[in-house]
């Protein structure tokens, strides 16, 4: 069993083992894990959650490491989840976000976890919210979720993070770069990154046709106007302003009980999610549903059934045999 009193003492080790032990698919791994996340509860939920997302090269890392060293001066620890694309072949972490940010890496006040996504989708881990609940017990009092990149299902990060920000880049025709309007509308800070040198009034132009087009779209707040800030991680430009903006958000939603209401809803929909992998995991491995498997799945591909009559047939084979 881990070591409590370490984890409350913001032992990265122990941090580190307790998150690999929520990873773990075995059965008697999952109830150490279920018990360690019951034990620790009463000590979590003292941190801003912060979901981060961008396309590939908008320098997400470099920001969160220029952030992350900020905030470590204001007196905060800080716990960064990136998350990874997983190799096909192996199911690691492609890009190794700890490599990224070797001066936060080597902080003592934060902890880095990269973490393959597998087979989830919405830019998180499975165990992510899990990893959350961790890390706050741990005395990590800012939380930031660095997701995969940028796609149609990416907006699952904004449900288990109280503030979701995009990164965008300067330029590049499309201010929006391809990003669905779902995510711009989830937004609740723009960050135009690598506002620097030659790109500054690229950066400057693309803010602001971005806070025209985001005073077309209905606001999920509206007493909280979304910022969009130019920042350049590499020259430490406006990073003060984007903590700042961070902290506004946190202070205007907690005054009211809108992060915690919020927080009650993002556990309601956690347990549906997981109730869903269960039953999902339940079935695959179910023996009378495993026989009937191969045959209604060349059945479909043939073309001789409809998906939703073979999906029927399974999940009956399933009911049956409970």
């Amino acid at each position: 069993m881990l070591n409590i009193d370490k984890l409350r003492c913001a032992d990265r080790r122990t941090l580190a083992r307790g998150i690999t032990l929520l990873e773990s698919t075995r059965e008697d791994h999952r109830q150490q894990a279920e018990a360690l996340i019951q034990s620790v509860m009463p000590y979590s939920g003292n941190s801003i959650r912060i979901g981060l997302t961008g396309v590939p090269g908008v320098g997400k890392s470099t920001l969160i490491e220029t952030l992350g060293n900020h905030v470590i001066s204001r007196g905060h620890k800080i716990a960064v989840l990136a998350v990874d694309p997983s190799s096909t072949l192996s199911g690691g972490s492609i890009l190794g976000d700890k490599t990224r940010m070797p001066t936060l890496a080597t902080n003592e006040n934060a902890f880095i976890r990269p973490t393959p996504a597998g087979e989830t989708s919405g830019g998180v881990a499975r165990r992510t919210r899990e990893a959350i609940v961790l890390c706050e017990a741990a005395g990590f009092d800012v939380i930031i979720v660095e997701t995969v990149g940028v796609g149609q299902s990416e907006t699952l990060v904004s449900e288990m993070t109280d503030m979701f920000i995009v990164m965008l880049l300067p330029g590049g025709g499309d201010q929006l770069q391809g990003i669905k309007r779902g995510i711009v509308e989830l937004a609740d800070l723009v960050i135009v990154n690598k506002a620097d040198s030659e790109l500054q009034s690229k950066a400057t132009l693309a803010a602001a046709d971005i806070q025209q087009a985001l005073g077309l779209i209905k606001p999920r707040y509206p007493d909280w106007q979304v910022p969009v800030i130019t920042s350049s991680a590499l020259e430490n430009k406006n990073i003060a302003e984007i903590w700042t903006s961070i902290n506004d958000f946190r202070t205007l939603l907690s005054s009211d009980g809108r992060i915690a209401s919020r927080r009650r809803q993002q556990a309601k929909t956690g347990l549906w999610m997981e109730t869903q992998n269960l039953l999902l995991s339940a079935l695959k491995n179910n023996q009378e549903v495993g026989e009937s498997l191969s045959r209604l799945q060349e059945s479909v591909t043939n073309g001789e059934i409809p998906p939703t009559i073979a999906a029927r047939q399974l999940v009956s084979k399933f009911l049956d045999g409970k």
